[in-house]
């Protein structure tokens, strides 16, 4: 894990100097003139369908509704999560939900292969999402902090940790049973943030607040369409946790609504050339 930290901040200097100089001292950019932010592709990895748009669907909302591309890559269905329904049953109904959902919230949808309560770190599941990661083109990737009580979202981490580095390497084949059609290397990963779930709060520390008060009402309608966070399945508040923890949040940043990410330590920095930058 610390080498793919460390080559991730290498990285990200080698994009700074390599995208940021235009030759002109201006970036491009004439005076009087705004310059532009360029356009993201977010990619959200969850473990189970639902996990990204509860915590951190208001964002991603927000950003889809700023010309940003958003992709939403399930790995399960979570399909095990209805005690009164075969995981078969309410896994097709899970994808339908999911397909629905993320189109309100602005995005696209992608299934993984694996099954709820069996996601596995290995070489496999690594290079799957590597390959995705090569096909989606990402500059930012969402994903669950490391520590969780839940199995398959600190897998989902570690996998996805691993896999920014397999996918930015052309000597890796990422080839599997589940991708056939490799893609070509990606080394374009700006930034990884992980999302707050009330599953994964070992550890977690709220870095980053986002202001999502415009977005609020689009989302919890949105993550409505799930039947297990509207309450009829699970006894967990699901959408009246998350108003409230988005609420709280905000009171935090100075928002009226505000979602939070954690960043790896080595990131949180704040770099100044003197006190009044």
């Amino acid at each position: 894990m610390k080498q793919t930290f460390g080559y991730l901040a290498i990285l990200a200097l080698l994009l700074v100097i390599l995208t940021g100089w235009k030759g002109d001292g201006n970036n491009g950019v004439r005076k009087g003139e705004k310059m532009k932010d360029p356009q993201r592709t977010i990619l959200a990895i969850g473990a189970h369908a639902g996990d990204m748009e509860i915590a951190c669907g208001a964002v991603l909302a927000k950003q889809a509704q700023l010309g940003d591309r958003v992709v939403f890559l399930h790995l399960t269905l979570g399909e095990g999560g209805n005690p009164k329904m075969s995981a078969g049953k309410y896994g097709e109904q899970k994808r339908r939900e999911a397909l629905e959902v993320d189109s309100l919230l602005g995005g696209e949808t992608i299934f993984g292969p694996y099954r709820d309560g069996e996601l596995p770190n290995d070489e496999t599941a690594r290079k799957y999402v590597a390959n995705v990661i090569r096909m989606v083109k990402p500059t930012d990737i969402i994903t669950h902090w490391k520590n969780s009580i839940h199995p398959d979202h600190s897998n989902a981490h570690a996998v996805t940790m691993d896999a920014v580095l397999l996918a930015s390497l052309p000597s890796v084949s990422t080839v599997t049973p589940y991708s056939k059609t490799e893609f070509p290397a990606w080394r374009g990963v700006r930034r990884i943030l992980y999302t707050e779930n009330w599953e994964d709060m070992e550890g977690y520390e709220p870095y980053i607040y986002v202001d999502v008060t415009e977005s609020f009402d689009v989302w919890a309608k949105a993550v409505s369409k799930y039947e297990f966070i509207g309450g009829k399945i699970s006894s967990f508040p699901y959408l009246n946790y998350y108003k409230s923890l988005a609420t709280v949040r905000g009171a935090e940043g100075g928002y009226t609504h505000a979602v939070t990410f954690d960043i790896d330590k080595f990131e949180k920095k704040i770099r100044l050339r003197n006190l009044d930058q």
